[in-house]
């Protein structure tokens, strides 16, 4: 028996600690947000998938995603995607488990924009922690079009302890403005032939316009992704 109910984005989460039940107020702009698309949107969490053992890259979470992720379907997710870019190590086990779309992180789009950028531009990735973001989870093989990508962390900044913490503390919209668009702001001073910014953390969209102020820089995130992934199904 099918639990079925809806055509929706189905949202992978992680598992954050708090009473069953219990989810924090989705933000605007956010990938759990129905507003930010023009689509429902059904979650579904990650047993035992915490922001420290997804970042640091727990292969024994793999089990907890496919489940996830197939309750999702169940429910009527005809496409799936998470809430944490580090979870795209689990994108290939997600993706032959379940018979839709599936687009576990940001990080996919980098093979395009390095072809939709202009050769002589480089991309810079935001990240939650730029000391656990490892070559492979970029998906670039190619050294010349590595050499393209250029990437800055806010590891060791408010948000990175508050998400550390069981239960995490609540959102502070502000304090991951500052830091992002400071990390943003230094890395463009470093590398003044970025072209574009791709940002990892799910929790970075809705700060995504400021980014955009202060760098004038074309901005690309999860809801970019979820965005072609809804096209395509309708």
């Amino acid at each position: 028996m099918t639990l079925q109910t809806r055509r929706a984005l189905g949202v992978l989460c992680l598992d954050r600690g708090l009473p069953p039940g219990e989810t924090p107020p989705p933000i605007p702009g956010s990938i759990r947000n129905p507003a930010t698309f023009d689509f429902p949107v059904i979650t579904e969490t990650a047993s035992g998938a915490s922001v420290a053992n997804v970042v640091q890259g727990d292969p024994t979470l793999e089990p907890a995603y496919v489940a996830a992720a197939q309750r999702l379907v169940e429910r009527g997710a005809v496409a799936i995607s998470s809430t944490c870019g580090f979870s795209v190590r689990y994108q290939s086990a997600v993706a032959k488990s379940v018979n839709v779309p599936v687009a576990m992180s940001s990080l996919l789009l980098l093979p395009t924009l390095l072809r939709q950028v202009p050769s002589q531009f480089k991309i810079a990735v935001l990240t939650y922690d730029s000391s656990c973001l490892s070559d492979d989870l970029l998906g670039i093989n190619d050294p010349v079009e590595r050499e393209r990508i250029v990437v800055g962390g806010i590891e060791g900044g408010k948000f990175w302890h508050d998400e550390r913490k069981r239960p995490p503390a609540p959102f502070d919209v502000a304090a991951i403005e500052a830091d992002l668009t400071a990390c943003a702001v230094r890395l463009r001073a470093a590398h003044q032939e970025i072209g574009a910014i791709l940002l990892e953390c799910g929790a970075f969209p809705f700060v995504a316009p400021a980014v955009r102020r202060v760098t004038g820089l074309p901005i690309y995130d999860i809801t970019t992704i979820c965005r072609l992934l809804l096209a395509s199904v309708g």
